[in-house]
């Protein structure tokens, strides 16, 4: 069967798909930002997940027009879903993406949702939506699907064409009509779960697992601080052990990770039950870039004379290195934190697109961070290649003589440092 495919979300998870998906199905991928749309259909992604030359070459059709959303066979919605100010769920751009579907929906269609949400939304709040902005029935008229993204941004070897996909349909027959259209992009690498409640939880969980792995390195880098050890050391020597899980401590963002285990929370919550182990995680991992703000103003302190502001540089604002997106980034949580304390800080990311980091979080990053020197305190908050080539030589270059190098991604542990500098990492 030639199915006809929108995907409806061109970020890191659906352009990726979209672009995949159209090597064997006619595919228009729907977004409600022009200059997304645009910049596109010029062949270029801003997000650096698909190559230029593969988006210049590719057969996808790119639009902001909701009316180019009638007539598909399946839709697949891949909008965001984030937590609010209270870390509550918020279920907008799902919502919204159902308004907008629904009133292109024909009878026989295919809603699937790969957007994290907890177990219950697609077929409790999702199709009542669907149902009420396209007049249809959903279960009769048209049909849901589940099939979580699993894209990591920046990872170029668990790409969507290369991993397991796990999809869920309303019938058996959607079912293993996902299962057909999945499976092309992947070499057939999928795992039907028996519900679409189950697909929703594996994702769902996903995050979460990882969350608490981290809070748990987290905690004991504090404990190995107040002990002089070196937590990358201990790590190090543990990870000699056959089973031993490869987490390292650091600042927890993005949209998954930091985000995700909210999701999980809430539904435990409307369950009756108080979900301990997900939320003392989460509570480590938001209080990280407090805690490590808290330890370095007070080394500034020691090192600087009674009274002296600090001046702070730091390299690094994205979420993770070697990627452009600023979501949750909790290094702006860290800068928010130093400022506070009186420092003053600059921040430069070569990655990062200044107009976005200005809109999100009111920051202007700087062009040539040497040029703002001589600093009190060097912060390598994110570990991109540029940064990991920075020697200590090129590093005491932005320092005052007694300066302070804050390692947080473990870049240059093991290296000789000039004798007057301090090297302070998590």
């Amino acid at each position: 069967m030639s199915e006809k495919i929108a995907v409806v979300g061109l970020g890191y998870v659906g352009l990726p798909l979209a672009v995949h998906l159209a090597h064997h199905y006619p595919v228009l991928g729907f977004d409600i930002s022009q200059r997304r749309v645009d910049e596109l259909n010029q062949g270029h992604d801003r997000t650096n997940e698909v190559a230029d030359t593969l988006l210049k070459a590719n057969r996808l059709t790119c639009s902001a027009e909701a009316a180019q959303l009638t007539g598909h066979d399946i839709y697949i919605i891949t909008v965001p879903t984030p937590v609010d100010s209270r870390n509550e769920p918020d279920l907008t751009p799902v919502l919204a993406a159902c308004d907008t579907v629904g009133r292109y929906l024909a009878k026989g269609a295919i809603v699937v949702f790969e957007s994290t949400v907890y177990p219950g939304v697609t077929e409790k709040i999702a199709g009542p939506a669907l149902e009420r902005a396209s007049g249809l029935r959903c279960g009769s008229d048209f049909f849901l699907g589940y099939s979580p993204e699993r894209i990591n941004p920046g990872d170029r070897e668990h790409t969507v064409d290369r991993i397991v996909k796990i999809v869920s349909g309303q019938t058996p027959e959607v079912t293993a009509r996902l299962v057909n259209v999945y499976g092309s992009l992947n070499g057939g690498k999928i795992h039907a779960a028996p519900s679409i409640m189950a697909a929703e939880a594996a994702k769902v969980i996903e995050n979460a697992q990882r969350d608490i792995n981290i809070a748990f390195v987290n905690e004991i880098s504090t404990i190995f601080r107040k002990l002089g050890l070196s937590t990358h050391d201990v790590l190090e020597a543990a990870g000699t052990k056959w089973n031993f899980l490869p987490f390292t401590p650091g600042l927890v963002g993005g949209h998954c990770i930091g985000v995700d285990p909210f999701y999980l929370a809430r539904c435990a919550r409307d369950l009756g039950y108080n979900p301990e182990i997900i939320l003392s995680g989460r509570r480590i991992n938001d209080g990280m870039a407090e805690q490590i703000a808290s330890e370095l103003h007070t080394l500034l302190l020691e090192r600087l004379n009674a009274g002296q502001v600090g001046r702070v540089l730091v390299l690094g604002l994205t979420f993770k290195e070697n990627v452009p997106d600023l979501r949750n980034s909790k290094v702006a949580d860290l800068i928010s934190a130093l400022t506070r304390r009186g420092h003053l800080v600059s921040v430069a990311d070569p990655l990062a697109d200044p107009e976005e980091a200005f809109h999100e979080y009111g920051l202007r990053l700087v062009e040539n961070p040497a040029e703002g020197g001589p600093y009190d305190l060097v912060i390598a908050a994110v570990a991109h290649a540029p940064y990991r080539a920075l020697s200590p030589a090129n590093l005491a270059k932005f320092l005052t003589p007694a300066g302070i190098v804050a390692d947080l991604k473990g870049i240059w542990r093991g290296q000789k440092w000039p004798q007057n500098l301090a090297y302070w990492q998590v």
